[in-house]
């Protein structure tokens, strides 16, 4: 499946492929603030329709996460990262998909603090 996605003005969109098993909703103190579900994809199969240029990013603890958001709206639609096997792994914030039903999902608590 095939799904659109972006932050609240439109600034950054993109469009990501794959199957939504679960959504991790971590408690670290950024996503805990921000409130995102996330959903773990290869990058490869994320594709930015908006220009790299224009993601700011923040990185915070270990620096090893490029947390992007608008520097318009304020949304965070999507993080970048080497995964546990080191392959680049983008982290969508599900809630920022089109036309995606939330509550039909599993969702997993992550101890992000603790890491």
């Amino acid at each position: 499946m095939t799904y659109q996605g972006g932050c609240h003005c439109g600034k950054i969109r993109f469009e990501v492929s794959g199957e939504i098993d679960s959504l991790t909703e971590c408690n670290c103190s950024l996503c805990s603030k921000r409130g995102g579900l996330l959903w773990f994809v290869g990058r490869d199969q994320l594709r930015l329709e908006s220009p790299d240029g224009e993601l700011p990013t923040y990185r915070f603890n270990t620096r090893k996460i490029a947390h992007h958001f608008c520097d318009v709206c304020g949304c965070a639609p999507f993080s970048e990262a080497a995964g546990p096997d080191g392959r680049p792994m983008a982290s969508i914030n599900a809630r920022c998909l089109e036309g995606v039903e939330l509550a039909a999902f599993k969702v997993v608590q992550w101890d992000g603090r603790s890491h």
